[in-house]
């Protein structure tokens, strides 16, 4: 099933968070050995793509109590994330909550669980 940038048009990721598509795990072992689903699950350490991410860390406006007749400036600022959609990423499960979309499973995971980000130019392409 290929991914489509119109199926995550409606989502909106909130904050730090970011919206993964988890690799599948291996179920063997390098022997041939099949693994239980538990054993997946224990993982500490997972990786997935990047499917969409959050506007980033919010930063507080200055105030201006001293000049109370300038228009205050309401407009959020957020200091963005270093993930990019396509990266793949290297993320702590502990800190993951999966959600189900489509009959796929994804998880959101905070900026900050990331370990690792790999950004390869060609690789959906």
């Amino acid at each position: 099933m290929k991914i489509e940038a119109a199926d995550f048009k409606n989502f909106i990721v909130v904050g730090d968070r970011v919206l993964v598509k988890p690799k599948p795990g291996n179920d063997r072992t390098e022997s041939g050995l099949y693994l239980p689903p538990t054993v997946k699950e224990k993982e500490s350490v997972r990786s997935g793509y990047v499917i969409k991410t959050g506007p980033g860390y919010p930063v507080p406006n200055p105030t201006e109590i001293d000049e109370p007749w300038k228009k205050s400036n309401e407009d959020k600022q957020y200091f963005p994330l270093q993930a990019r959609e396509g990266d793949l990423a290297v993320y702590l499960q502990s800190s993951s909550f999966e959600i189900e979309f489509k009959n796929e499973k994804y998880v959101i995971i905070p900026h900050n669980a990331i370990l690792l980000l790999v950004r390869d130019e060609g690789l959906f392409e």
